[in-house]
């Protein structure tokens, strides 16, 4: 069973992630939305069981996808995040970006960035405005460096078993020209045989400005989902990191999924 986790906090922008996710499982036979929320102060507890529960009768409407909640009183909600998604497990988490107020654009974007960095599971990072489209393309941002032992085949793989979308794979480098160096060749020929079941198309782009060229590339290639690869001890792919973070995150307008090596 494919089974995905919203953490919701009642923000105008986890709502969309939740709808959006619901949309995205419409289809995905055997799958399971688990809308999650974690409460401080004991009277919050009732409120939020009903909201949470409003939220889940209203995506049952338009969605034949098995939707479960789970509440927990916490204060760490990286914390109880890892719990549910092993309890659940959980083959990603879907969050959005920012929150219903300034502080909680602080709150809910931080801690979905954290959750990346812990690295607990994939995360797909849904824009505040996006809306779900069927998801016809996908492109993984990778910087062909030892492709074998870096690049999370299994991961990205349920997404592609999920939506059998066109893989798109794409390295952005202003060293290259118009033949391909015997590196890169002999990287393309591995990630070549890790996919081979999805004909991957490639691209190398030489171009100095990595979110430049990803951006023309989404929009020449009407890309779906944006999947990066975020490393320690790496420049191009360690993309979650910073401002370099804030730019992809919080700017593209279609959805980022974060996958650790």
């Amino acid at each position: 069973m494919n089974t995905v986790i919203v953490p919701v906090d009642f923000s105008l922008v986890s709502y969309n992630a939740a709808e959006y996710a619901a949309a995205m499982l419409k289809d995905v036979q055997d799958s399971r939305l688990v809308l999650f929320h974690m409460y401080e102060k004991e009277y919050d507890g009732e409120l939020a069981e009903t909201q949470l529960g409003q939220l889940k009768d209203s995506l049952a409407k338009d969605s034949p996808v098995i939707i479960e909640t789970d509440l927990v009183k916490g204060d760490d909600l990286i914390h109880e995040i890892e719990r549910i998604v092993h309890h659940y497990h959980g083959d990603f988490v879907v969050m959005g970006m920012t929150g219903k107020s300034s502080l909680e654009l602080v709150f809910m974007g931080s801690n979905t960035l954290k959750l990346v960095d812990k690295n607990i599971c994939p995360v797909l990072i849904i824009p505040p405005d996006a809306k779900f489209e069927k998801i016809k393309n996908v492109v993984v941002a990778s910087d062909f460096e030892n492709v074998r032992l870096t690049t999370p085949s299994g991961p990205i793989k349920t997404i592609l078993e999920m939506f059998r979308p066109m893989l798109h794979v794409v390295n952005v480098n202003s060293e290259h020209y118009v033949a391909l160096t015997e590196k890169y060749q002999k990287e393309r020929a591995i990630m070549l045989e890790l996919f081979s079941d999805y004909s991957p198309e490639f691209y190398f782009i030489g171009m100095t400005d990595f979110f430049e060229a990803i951006e023309q590339f989404i929009i020449d290639k009407h890309i779906d989902i944006l999947i990066t690869i975020p490393r320690r001890h790496a420049i191009l792919t360690g993309i979650l990191k910073g401002h370099h973070t804030k730019k992809l995150a919080y700017h593209t307008h279609i959805p980022l999924l974060a996958v650790h090596e």
